[in-house]
């Protein structure tokens, strides 16, 4: 369970930032916040992964497998929501600086924005589950 604590403040707080610079960038895919934002999202991308392993371990450890209900069962679906949008996101990035590509896909932003709207509800959720929020 510590684990999870540890390494999920990675990929968000990456994430986060990386939304930033692609907003501030503004499309140009040359730019210095581009890259800043592509390098950003790339690690939130390949941590994302460890932290939702060690998510799903610790509900394996800490409740023996037990199905879940209530306020872990949302955190868990958010959570992997959430992963989703963060590999989607790095993915449109990643797949833009082909040669032949012109530009970023429009389309990023609110995929984008809706990781990060995601991100925050499901941090909400697991600060009730940690006690942080009570």
């Amino acid at each position: 369970h510590a684990q999870h604590v540890v390494l999920i403040h990675f990929p968000i707080a990456l994430f986060m930032t990386g939304v930033g610079f692609d907003l501030l960038s503004r499309g140009k895919r040359d730019s210095q916040l581009a890259a800043a934002a592509y390098l950003n999202l790339s690690i939130a991308a390949a941590t994302v992964l460890p932290a939702v392993a060690t998510g799903l371990l610790a509900w394996q450890f800490a409740l023996d497998g037990k199905r879940l209900k209530g306020l872990l069962l949302l955190h868990l679906i958010t959570g992997l929501s959430a992963a989703l949008l963060v590999v989607a996101s790095w993915w449109m990035h990643w797949r833009s600086r082909r040669p032949d590509t012109v530009s970023l896909p429009r389309y990023r932003i609110p995929v984008e924005l809706l990781g990060v709207a995601i991100i925050a509800l499901t941090a909400h959720l697991g600060g009730f589950l940690s006690g942080v929020n009570t």
